[in-house]
């Protein structure tokens, strides 16, 4: 390819990707704003009116009560997840800000929030680089290893491809990916979940399928769009978004393996419980299915929110 069409299309790349974020990586903020999809409002708020609960503030270390501040590690770069719906404000928006601004305000404390990349914010958890980390975090048997987490949603596994593409249809195992190119997110639980099955192709005399690893979203969406990648495994809500935007051209294939999300904290925090009392309490004042609700992902409830459960089976 000459270098006017790579600078062609990497231009249109970064033209489409706040609509085509296919993992949750982080941040792009030469992107422009983007539409919501349909019935979702990123600027209804449903947050500011949450008030302090003493008894679960008390719960937090006698140093966080003090400061008066958290420290937060967000990915912020995938819709509905956390994104800048406006990058002349620079306003985050999104499931996870929703949620720990709220925690914030039953804790009292205040939120600082740095945009992180994904695959920087696990890793930085036990420097008390952060107090905690957001970016759709999946709870899986590995990460639970070093890793703790405060529940708050349920999402998970999913696949999508071209809107045009007639040839794949639903993945229910990973048997029907054979001898196809799968784009991930770096360090994420989809590029995990493939490496650790390729050899189910190979043990059925099929070619095995290819799994190309990207820190960044618009590499995924260009080897999408020119075909270098046949299709994409990324988070059930974001590529349920991604598909609701008319402009994306994608097609949700259907869920794969449902995952609990959490708040990730380092092995054995102090924060955990303060954290699991002010999301059961959001789910017992309403918050919490406001937040779902504005979001279009109601599905996504859970009854209650847990410390380090062990992984979906």
């Amino acid at each position: 390819m000459r270098a006017t069409n790579r600078r062609r299309g990497l231009l249109a790349a970064t033209a489409l990707l706040p609509v085509l974020a296919l993992s949750a990586c982080g941040s792009d903020p030469a992107a422009p704003a983007k539409p919501a999809a349909a019935g979702i409002a990123p600027d209804q708020d449903v947050v500011s009116a949450v008030a302090k609960v003493d008894s679960i503030a008390a719960l937090l270390p006698e140093e966080i009560r003090k400061a008066g501040t958290v420290k937060v590690g967000s990915a912020i770069g995938t819709p509905p997840t956390a994104y800048y719906p406006d990058q002349a404000t620079k306003k985050p928006a999104g499931i996870d800000i929703d949620f720990t601004d709220a925690v914030g305000k039953v804790l009292g404390v205040a939120v600082e929030r740095e945009d992180a990349k994904f695959e920087t914010i696990l890793p930085a958890l036990d420097s008390g680089k952060y107090d905690f980390g957001t970016g759709n975090f999946g709870v899986t048997t590995a990460r639970l290893k070093t890793i703790d987490f405060v529940t708050y949603i349920d999402d998970g596994q999913g696949f999508a491809v071209k809107k045009d593409n007639t040839t794949v249809q639903a993945v229910t195992e990973v048997g029907q990916l054979c001898g196809l190119t799968v784009g991930v997110g770096a360090g994420t639980t989809f590029e995990t979940t493939l490496n650790s099955k390729k050899n189910v192709c190979t043990d059925a005399g099929k070619k095995p399928y290819e799994v190309k690893a990207f820190s960044d979203n618009g590499a995924i969406l260009t080897g999408l769009q020119q075909g270098r990648i046949d299709i994409v495994m990324s988070t059930i809500n974001g590529l349920r978004y991604q598909a609701a935007q008319e402009s994306a051209g994608t097609k949700f294939l259907g869920e794969f393996h449902r995952l609990d999300v959490g708040f990730a904290f380092k092995k054995g925090s102090a924060l955990t419980p303060a954290f699991q009392g002010a999301v059961n309490q959001l789910i017992k004042d309403g918050t919490y299915d406001r937040i779902l609700k504005k979001w279009g992902v109601a599905d996504s409830a859970i009854k209650e929110s847990l410390i380090s459960p062990p992984e979906h089976p």
